[in-house]
This record gives C-alpha cells, sequence and structure tokens, in this order.
C-alpha cells in the first residue's frame, strides 16, 4: 500500500469520531464552531465507514473552504476534499481539487501523488464497471438467442 492509499483508506476510530463530534456539537450549541474544531470533526467524518457521514465531512470542508481567506487552509481543505470524494467516488471533482492545487504549487509533492493515486483509482474502477456492463451485456444478449432460438423451433 502507498502512502496515498493509506491516508485514503485511513479510517477513523468510533472514540475519536465520538469525541470530535461531541466536541463539535458542544460549539455548534454555544453558537460558535471555531474553523480548527469544523476541521478536525470533518476529518473524522471523511475517514468514517459510513459514505453518507463521508458526505457530511466533505460538505463541512467546502463551508470551511468558502469561508477561509488564507492560501495555505484553502490549500489544506481542497487537499482533503480531494480525499473525500475519493472516498465517495467522485473522481473528477477530486482531481479538480489536485488540480486546482497543482496550479497554485506545481511542485507541491503531496498533491501529485493524490492526483496519481486518484486517476488510477478512476481508471480501474473504470476497467471494473465495464466488464461488469459487458458481462450483463452478454447475459442479455444470450437470453435473447436463447429466446429467438426457442420461438423459431415453436
Amino acid at each position: 500500500m502507498n502512502m496515498m492509499e493509506s491516508i485514503v483508506e485511513d479510517r477513523v476510530s468510533p472514540e475519536d469520531l465520538r469525541k470530535f463530534e461531541a466536541k463539535y456539537l458542544s460549539a455548534l450549541k454555544n453558537g460558535f464552531v471555531p474553523p480548527t474544531t469544523q476541521f478536525d470533526y470533518s476529518w473524522c467524518l471523511i475517514r468514517s465507514e459510513s459514505m453518507s457521514r463521508v458526505r457530511e465531512g466533505v460538505k463541512l470542508l467546502e463551508d470551511l473552504y468558502k469561508k477561509s481567506g488564507e492560501n495555505d487552509e484553502k490549500r489544506d481543505y481542497l487537499f482533503y476534499l480531494a480525499i473525500g470524494n475519493t472516498r465517495i467516488g467522485e473522481y473528477n471533482k477530486a482531481l479538480n481539487y489536485t488540480e486546482a492545487i497543482l496550479k497554485v504549487e506545481p511542485k507541491n509533492s503531496q498533491s501529485h501523488q493524490l492526483h496519481e493515486y486518484i486517476t488510477k483509482r478512476r481508471n480501474k474502477e473504470g476497467l471494473i464497471g465495464a466488464a461488469v456492463a459487458g458481462g450483463a451485456a452478454v447475459a442479455v444478449l444470450g437470453g435473447l438467442i436463447g429466446l429467438g432460438m426457442r420461438m423459431c423451433i415453436l
């Protein structure tokens, strides 16, 4: 497993998820969520087993990105947005995020590695999807041929 795969495939412990969720919800209840609290919780959500929670984490990161005025923060949010979107199979969005980083920081090696990983994963899943679709088409065609032969016999 390479470094980017280990980052994308990393999972949050249930204890950490509960801890950061409690901290986030408490801040939300008090009327102000510090960006670090929102980021920590969103990073936990992105590493969750639940795809709906990963999507929730992506939304929280998108919100942070929109509110941030700092370039370093924006870069970090884009990086983690790329990871989150990769986890939910939104590869084109994920690649757009890595490309946005690379436009500003063309020598950012982590973003290059993540971009390469996402591209390979998208291509691999595309091939698997094509094979499944091809197999289904063969099965349907076989069924139609069988039905046609049966009709000819009758």
